[in-house]
């Protein structure tokens, strides 16, 4: 049995690789995370080292691949249903913050200045395709 690992998808943070760890872990893939524990410590760090690295044995490489590409990577509302974008009705819709107010630029400049998390942040859709930005009340208000 050979027991080469190989990477099957690089995160940012250890939150969205843990999220699909778990997934192919659930199909019975083993799996494991290189570079995790670094970036937790400091995040900053983590296009500097090439991110989370998540590796399957290599035998399970594709059954690994198969499974990565049945995992939608936009967004899906509270039900688990695509988001239609209102202005072209597109489902590639990414979910952001945005910093369009006096008040989360101010907790952006002082998060950035002391070294914290923004304690406010404002978030919003936006569809890949026209480049529309907006949000699900929007949505629900406009349809009721």
């Amino acid at each position: 049995m050979d027991s080469t690992f190989v990477t099957v998808a690089v995160f940012t943070y250890s939150a969205e690789a843990g999220i699909v760890k778990g997934r192919l872990d659930a199909e019975g893939v083993e799996t494991f995370l290189v570079d995790n524990l670094t970036i937790d410590t400091d995040p900053l760090v983590s296009n500097a080292i090439g991110g989370i690295k998540l590796k399957v044995r290599k035998e399970d490489e594709e059954k690994a691949r198969e499974i990565l590409a049945t995992i939608n990577e936009y967004s899906v509302d509270d039900a688990g249903k695509e988001i239609h974008c209102p202005n072209c009705g597109a489902t590639e819709i990414h979910y952001f913050s945005d910093v369009t107010d006096l008040k989360s630029l101010a907790a952006f400049l002082f998060g950035f200045l002391f070294g914290t998390l923004p304690f406010y942040t404002k978030y919003a859709y936006r569809c890949e395709i026209c480049r529309e930005k907006f949000n699900l009340q929007k949505i629900s208000a406009a349809t009721k």
